[in-house]
Parts: structure tokens; sequence; C-alpha cells
């Protein structure tokens, strides 16, 4: 099976992207797939959840590696990337990425210099996870020109919602321009809470909108203290609370991003035949 790499975008920030990037990796690693989560946010939100609390003192990050890929350095394809005890690797970032996210202006190609490293290295992988900054500059354009596909985390929140047609006209300039077999895997509702009205109204209204045109994931993510929590243990949902209902949506989650996959892989040999 070709390495998958799967951009985890929203440009608006506090909707579960990294929490998603953490479960869902986590979650097809125990489902026996080889992955790698990759920060692409300087604020190094993933690092820190994966258990690195001090993501200034790595020695190598994801800015180090893109680094030597702009200027043609040569780079060993572990180079920097950390192993996470539940079994997924992890290229971390940390506030330098942002002085590199200021240099790509002037790079030729600069659009795709996150694709040439990962070209690199994903013959190790089965998935390769990418956790989007929240903002639509230079770096979120390299994950989508990087992607085979993008998985939206949305919260079920009236902001949320509105941010989300301006991501879908970026990522469609990005296919049109630069990556024309970018794909949107779906939209999946974040930290809902189906006790309130205002939550359930907003989630039916987005599902009325996109569902004609996108998939949105089935079962929402749903609003959870303990959800909230892992990030400071370095773990994920799975070892923090495996019984709750967080765990038992990211766990349906990882089947549906597998379904799609063996989905695509049966359309592209039936087009073969």
């Amino acid at each position: 099976m070709p390495c998958n790499v799967i951009a985890i975008a929203n440009q608006k920030g506090g909707v579960g992207k990294t929490t998603t990037c953490t479960n869902l990796g986590i979650g097809l690693a125990t489902e026996g797939m080889k992955v790698l989560l990759v920060d692409c946010d300087p604020q190094g939100s993933l690092t820190i959840s994966l258990g690195h609390s001090q993501p200034d003192q790595l020695p190598v990050t994801l800015s180090s590696v893109l680094g030597k890929t702009m200027y043609d350095t040569e780079l060993s394809p572990q180079e920097g990337i950390l192993h996470h005890s539940e079994g997924v690797d992890l290229m971390p970032a940390n506030i330098e990425l942002s002085g590199l996210e200021v240099s790509l202006v002037n790079v030729m190609c600069r659009e795709k210099i996150l694709k040439q490293y990962l070209d690199e290295i994903k013959s190790g992988y089965d998935y390769i996870l990418l956790d989007c900054m929240p903002s639509l500059g230079m770096l979120t354009v390299n994950t989508l020109a990087a992607a085979d596909s993008v998985l939206i985390p949305v919260q079920a929140q009236y902001l949320s919602a509105k941010g989300l047609e301006q991501l879908l006209q970026t990522i469609n300039k990005v296919r049109n321009q630069i990556n024309p077999k970018l794909k949107i895997d779906g939209i999946l509702l974040t930290m809902v809470d189906n006790r309130t009205n205002d939550a359930r109204e907003i989630s039916a209204l987005l599902r009325e909108t996109y569902e004609t045109k996108l998939k949105v994931f089935n079962p929402d993510i749903p609003h959870s203290v303990r959800a909230a929590e892992t990030a400071s243990y370095g773990k994920s949902i799975f070892a923090h609370d495996p019984k709750g209902k967080v765990a038992e949506a990211y766990r349906n989650l990882t089947k549906e991003v597998l379904k799609l996959e063996t989905q695509r892989q049966k359309s592209k040999s039936d087009l073969l035949r």
C-alpha cells in the first residue's frame, strides 16, 4: 500500500486539530499501520501533546530538516524523528518554524519544500499525518501541496462553521495551481456538546449544508474534560481514558479513514482493469 499523507487543517485555532492528529495517528498504529505524525505548527502543540514539554530545547525539528531540504544539504531519513511509546513516530516542531516560514518566501518552488522532504522518507510509512498551524500562510500551503487528502476538524460553533468556506477556497486554489490530486476526506465535528441546542443546531446545519458535497464523519467527537487532559500527560485518549466516549469516537474515525483508503484503492484497481 502506498503511503497516505493526510493534512489535518483548519485556519481557526482550538478546533481539535492536534487532538485529532494524535488520536487518529495512534488509532492507525494500533491497527498495525506504520505512522509518522508531523508537527507543522511553530507553537509545537503536537510535540508537547506527545510528551516533549520543552520543544525549544529539541536539537532537531521540522525547521532543521526543511532548512536542509531547501539548501540541498545531506539529510539522513530518520534525522530528528522521535518515537512515542504508543507506536507512532513524531517529527517535532518549535518556534524556529516561524522563522523558516519567512525564509520560504524567497525560495524556488517554495510551496513544495515539505513535499520534497516527505518524498524522501515516506517509503517507511503507511500514513503520515500533518498537524497544520491555525493560519492559511505559506506553511499551510506547503502541507496542502504535500498531502494526498485533507481532514477538516470543525467545532460545532457558529464562527468555526463560518471559517470553513475560506479553508475550502484555499484547498481549491491549491488543487487548481499546485496539487491537482488533493482530495477532501471529510469534515469532522469536534468537541460537540449534545446537551446544548446551539451545538445540535450547528451540527445539523453543517451536515445539511455540506453532506451533498463532502463527507461529514459520523459520529462526532464529543466534548470531554478527559480528552482535554491528555496533552498534559503526553499520551493519547486510548491510554488515558480507554473506555470513554471520546476514545470510542476516535476508534470509529480510525475505521472510517481506513475504509476510505480501501475504497480508493478498489476504485483505482477497477479503473486499471
